[in-house]
């Protein structure tokens, strides 16, 4: 049976999920009566968390937020998740690493020494992007609200290259999602000045304020973004795949290929030999790409990829002269 401490920890998750909760609902997710509801409500209430009583057929509550900061309350797994989180958050591409780990020493400090002995024996290292990656916090609020909002959105982009002196007009969109990979941040938009979806990094983005009028947002293609981010990432406009897809046999046990195939397919032909399906951007990219595992190589198709390894042959040859 679950203790009266435990149990407001609980009520408490549950009222942080949603925006209202009817009594008799939350009675039953935490198998207790409709009185004891009420009373650890009014429990919540005293330790300066605003809960109010909705109005209804059955009845409920909702938590609202509060001008003050009440104590903060979190179980088990919940202290555990936000330490481990803060300290992934240093390699997140976003500039708060410093804020991260201060926070970090405060949440450790306030935790049972039972949950500070359970987080000591969780050791990892997270591995930063590159340096130049990282965006400030105040740039993604106004991406992410831009976002949310459905406002148009004017900044400046910075160019790959380092001309500073270059005058670009500023770029204005439609954005769409905010999106993290590898410790780098994107904007996902709708160009206005092409009419066409673009993929912007977020670290050389600039925005200029105030945002614009709001618009109606439009569908992306293949409907999930996730999906096209990793198909623009591949070179393809709309399917999460490559453009270039072939298949090879390799000198080499599967065992030793698998590790570095990547999303590539590698099946066991035994005899020290495998094959790997793999893909690239390119032909001449994939074959170069194969090279890496420096074993002989068979290509099965498509003809493409024996032309591309016959371009990459010329190519390296005029280097190697």
């Amino acid at each position: 049976m679950a203790t009266p401490t435990s149990r407001l920890l609980e009520l408490l998750s549950l009222l942080q999920t949603r925006r209202d909760w009817p009594g008799s609902l939350l009675a039953e997710r935490l198998s207790i009566s409709h009185r004891t509801v009420r009373r650890d409500v009014d429990r919540l209430r005293e330790m300066g968390y605003r809960i109010t009583a909705t109005m209804g057929p059955e009845g409920g509550y909702r938590l609202e937020a509060g001008s003050e900061l009440p104590p903060l309350l979190f179980d088990d797994d919940q202290a555990i998740a936000l330490a481990v989180a803060l300290q992934a958050a240093t390699v997140t591409g976003v500039g708060i690493a410093e804020a991260a780990m201060r926070a970090l020493t405060t949440v450790r400090q306030v935790l049972p020494s039972r949950l500070r002995h359970r987080l000591g024996s969780l050791e990892f290292t997270a591995l930063p992007g590159r340096s130049d990656d990282a965006v400030s916090p105040d740039v993604l609020i106004a991406l992410s609200t831009a976002v949310r909002g459905s406002e148009l959105l004017r900044f400046e982009y910075a160019s790959r290259s380092s001309d500073a002196s270059e005058i670009r007009p500023p770029r204005r969109v439609e954005p769409h999602h905010l999106v993290t990979s590898n410790g780098c941040w994107y904007l996902v938009a709708w160009d206005l000045d092409i009419d066409a979806w673009r993929i912007f990094r977020a670290d050389r983005i600039t925005p200029r304020e105030p945002t614009g009028k709001r618009f109606t947002t439009r569908p992306l293609p293949g409907g999930d973004v996730a999906h096209y981010v990793a198909a623009r990432f591949k070179g393809s406009q709309e399917e999460n795949r490559w453009p270039c897809v072939g298949t090879v046999i390799v000198d080499r046990p599967a065992s030793d290929v698998r590790p570095f195939a990547e999303d590539g397919v590698v099946v066991d032909l035994g005899g020290g030999r495998c094959s790997i399906e793999t893909g690239a951007w390119s032909w001449v990219g994939l074959a170069a790409n194969l090279n890496r595992f420096d074993a002989d190589i068979e290509v099965v198709g498509p003809p493409e990829l024996k032309h591309a390894f016959q371009r990459l042959a010329e190519r390296n040859a005029a280097t190697a002269r």
